[in-house]
């Protein structure tokens, strides 16, 4: 008998849910625990908090000496809150944060006058080993120095005991070995280029943020169900189970009523939240069974991406309180919805201007018009790079694959907006007349006001969709760091916006035109340059993969296929002119995803193999002896005639005969796939190899596999199904 799956079964069907008490207020408490401005002022010196704040506002560098009374501050700020631990707080190439502990605890020499101490140093700089996280050949084993580097931008925060201060992570060398680094950049150049272009409309806009605000969609599972199945604990996902026979089809999960043990896991977390200043604000069932979202309030964009990297920490850490594993994988269950982590994307003025969204006036919307197009030009033009950087193993499972959204990048405007395009399209070259200046400002530019937010419907099927104010990038997967997608989104409409701007400069300096005139002109151009990426209809239909590839878009179903993009001379000049990253860090963050693809797909290749030799395999023999014992039992009652009374149960020992035969032979072909995969001299023919020739035989096996559970006796069947895992509540 199955006795670790029934006892899970148990413990999680009778698990009581967990009590939580309020905090407080949430405005109250929001921040308790992060060194925000209100913590800066009450301890730090008026010099050190103006150091502080011009380092967040300005960028500028703050000297060690004015380190040393941060530091200070710092330090006495987390012990009054029982801190005894600093980290520096990074996120490497593993798509994970990682973090060393160092005691405040101090002692001299001989090991009298113990002290607690933390200085300007200990605050600025660490030393982790560099040759130990993923680096693409950028660092040796015997180069392992590396560098984590406090970033003022992102305040320090308290989880636990432990200080932790958000850091860059660089090598001797200087080269990025993290996804932050980019990412500032990235923001830097986006800042500087939609600077310059919002002067056009405002002289007083001196500095443009962009904003992000994520969903983060995720699956709970009792603990005790997921320890009952190897392929949980190792590959995030199932790689095994036969289909539910409910699942959501009748959709009476999304949006109902919030199970009291989760409900009670989503206030718990929210309390940790809102202490860690994670701005949380949503809450709700999404459409497939135990699969829930939360959404904050959306944040500047570096924040916004380390509140993500953490909150999925913090995910983790509560849910082993409430004994819920929290699943991130982009596709965890067969036959049920997969999980993605929609990023909504917009660029703010110091003015207090959301660019992207409509105004009231003609200038204000042609302001929204430039940004809003430029946009769409730039995912145009970057299209395949875009959809390189939310390239995954396990995002695989939901792009190209009947899975929102599909693998093409397109961009969903909806109605309204398409026709205000289409007007704007019929401007004529060069200077405008008095009455065409005043219709397009009347007639085009000036009746955007009517396209409100609930005015643009919504594309559930689109990759990336303007939703009103904002442009929401809904292919990232649910287990990505969102810095990898923003990189290179805040890039490449960076670089855009800056050949914008030659080209309308050049239009009013060498044309004459006056500058608004320049600007329906280059605009015009965009619009009839992008028609191809815009698409209204159904995402996941046959005919739009083949009208994509009338319009030459790309539609790389894989990994290995769309990484490829990620090393094109286009991807190289575009990360180097704007000093993003350069060639040596471009080309070893391919080299590490590619890598990572590699072992996924081998892991779970392996865990496949483990699973089917040690628990299909054997419960199938074991289910096969009772067949066999039973139709000797009718032999012996009935002799000769035993045959006809025992045909189902012959027809039965054939079948799992059959199945076990064949899952026996599409495993030792799979192994013999894997071996030559390894066999082979680079990462990326080995990924092509896992991708095409090892992959496949998954499907295959778990065909047997699945087969096989519909027909063996439940009480002897060790893995738990997903009846159990979906519905257990």
């Amino acid at each position: 008998m199955a006795t670790f799956r029934f006892e899970a079964l148990k413990a999680a069907s009778n698990r009581p849910p967990v009590a939580v008490s309020e905090l407080g207020k949430k405005s109250e408490i929001f921040g308790s625990n992060v060194f925000n401005d209100k913590s800066m002022r009450q301890h730090l010196t008026p010099e050190a908090y103006k150091a502080v704040r011009s380092a967040m506002d300005q960028g500028t560098k703050i000297d060690r000496r004015m380190a040393d009374y941060i530091a200070l501050g710092m330090k006495e700020w987390a012990m009054t809150k029982g801190v005894t631990h600093y980290t520096h707080w990074f996120q490497p190439l593993t798509g994970t944060t990682a973090e060393k502990h160092d005691a405040f605890f101090e002692t001299s020499f001989d090991g009298s006058d113990p002290v607690e101490k933390f200085g300007g140093s200990q605050l600025v700089q660490q030393e982790p080993d560099a040759s130990s996280f993923p680096n693409g050949g950028i660092r040796n084993t015997f180069e392992a120095r590396g560098y984590t580097a406090w970033d003022p931008t992102s305040p320090a925060f308290i989880f636990g005991t432990t200080l932790c201060i958000p850091t860059v992570f660089v090598s001797y060398t200087g080269e990025a070995l993290d996804n932050k680094a980019p990412l500032l950049r990235a923001l830097s150049a986006i800042d500087d280029a939609a600077t310059e272009v919002a002067k056009f409309f405002d002289k007083n806009v001196k500095k443009v943020t962009p904003t992000l605000g994520w969903e983060q969609e995720y699956f709970l599972i009792d603990d005790a169900l997921a320890a009952s199945r190897p392929d949980i604990l190792q590959t995030g996902r199932t790689l095994l189970g036969h289909v539910s026979a409910k699942g959501q089809q009748l959709e009476d999960h999304y949006f109902g009523s919030i199970p009291t043990r989760v409900l009670n896991y989503m206030r718990d977390l929210e309390n940790e939240c809102m202490l860690l200043g994670i701005p949380v604000k949503t809450r709700h069932n999404e459409v497939a069974p135990n699969q829930f979202e939360l959404a904050p309030i959306f944040e500047e964009t570096n924040l916004a991406v380390d509140h993500n990297s953490l909150l999925m920490d913090v995910m983790q850490k509560v849910g082993e309180r409430h004994h819920f594993k929290v699943l991130f994988h982009e596709k965890p269950f067969k036959g049920v919805n997969g999980s993605g982590k929609h990023n909504n994307w917009s660029l703010a003025t110091d003015t207090g201007i959301n660019l992207l969204a409509p105004g009231k006036t003609p200038n204000s919307n042609l302001q929204f018009l430039t940004f809003f197009i430029n946009t769409i030009k730039a995912v145009s033009t970057y299209e395949e790079l875009l959809r390189a950087s939310i390239a995954s193993a396990s995002n695989d499972h939901r792009l190209g694959a009947n899975e929102a959204p599909p693998a093409i990048i397109s961009i969903f405007i909806g109605q309204q907006l398409t026709k205000v395009l289409e007007e704007l399209e019929g401007v004529s070259t060069g200077k405008l007349s008095p009455e065409e200046k005043t219709d397009l400002k009347l007639n085009v530019v000036g009746k955007i006001p009517d396209v409100l937010l609930d005015n643009t419907d919504r594309n559930r099927t689109s990759p990336f969709a303007f939703t009103g104010n904002k442009f929401e990038f809904r292919a990232v997967g649910s287990t990505a760091n969102c810095a990898t997608s923003m990189t290179t989104l805040n890039s490449i409409v960076a670089k855009q916006l800056i050949d914008f701007r030659k080209e309308v400069e050049a239009l009013v300096e060498k044309d004459g035109l006056k500058k608004d005139e320049a600007i329906f002109n280059v605009l015009r151009e965009y619009i009839k340059e992008t028609k191809d990426i815009l698409f209204e209809g159904d995402g996941y239909s046959k005919e739009w993969e083949e009208e994509a590839a009338r319009r030459g878009l790309s539609n790389h179903k894989t990994t290995p296929a769309a990484l490829k993009a990620k090393v094109s001379k286009k991807a190289f000049d575009l990360f180097a002119e704007l000093n993003v990253m350069n060639h040596t860090e471009v080309e070893s963050r391919y080299e590490i995803e590619l890598e990572d693809y590699v072992k996924k797909v081998q892991i779970e290749g392996r865990v496949l193999g483990d699973i089917v030799r040690n628990h299909i395999i054997p419960t199938a023999f074991k289910y096969q002896n009772l067949l066999i014992e039973n139709i000797k039992g009718l032999k012996d009652i009935f002799g000769d005639s035993y045959e006809e009374l025992a045909a189902e149960q012959i027809l039965i020992l054939k079948k799992t005969s059959m199945h076990v035969n064949e899952l026996n032979a599409k495993l030792h072909a799979m192994m013999d796939a894997r071996k030559e995969a390894n066999s082979l001299d680079s990462v990326e023919k080995m990924a092509h190899a896992y991708c095409d020739n090892v992959k496949p035989y998954f499907d295959e096996i778990r065909y047997h596999a699945d087969k096989l559970e519909l027909m063996v006796d439940n009480e002897l069947w060790t893995l738990t199904k997903y009846r159990e895992l979906l519905f257990t509540r």
